[in-house]
């Protein structure tokens, strides 16, 4: 539940392709990290860490019709929504996309101390 990277870009660029850069961040940080993905990253992304980095990317199932728990799905979705609780990300207040993420990192360290 601890950030390991995190990167701010332009609302043009989608998500699959943003997430690229997110992870190769981690991966630079954490090079034993593991890919795991849902089906909307099966193109670009799996297809730059398979081809350029040489890492398995794991491809979750498609989600079915019924209600069914996500694990690491819930997780992302919990992170997000625990940055709306810092005022400060609650709009786009800044004006570069470094300080959104030093923001992000802040209000991370906010809350990992706020449970202990």
């Amino acid at each position: 539940e601890n950030l390991l990277a995190v990167h701010v870009h332009a609302v043009n660029i989608h998500g699959t392709k943003g997430g690229v850069y997110t992870f190769e961040k981690a991966l630079y940080r954490y090079p034993t990290i593991k890919g795991a993905a849902d089906q909307g990253y099966r193109g670009t992304f799996k297809n730059t860490f398979e081809v350029f980095h040489n890492l398995p990317v794991d491809i979750s199932p498609r989600i079915k019709n019924e209600f069914e728990i996500q694990p690491l799905r819930w997780i992302v979705e919990r992170t997000f929504s625990w940055f709306n609780g810092s005022r400060r990300l609650s709009k786009d207040y800044e004006i570069k996309s470094f300080y959104q993420e030093n923001i992000c990192i802040i209000s991370n360290f906010a809350t990992l101390l706020r449970r202990f």
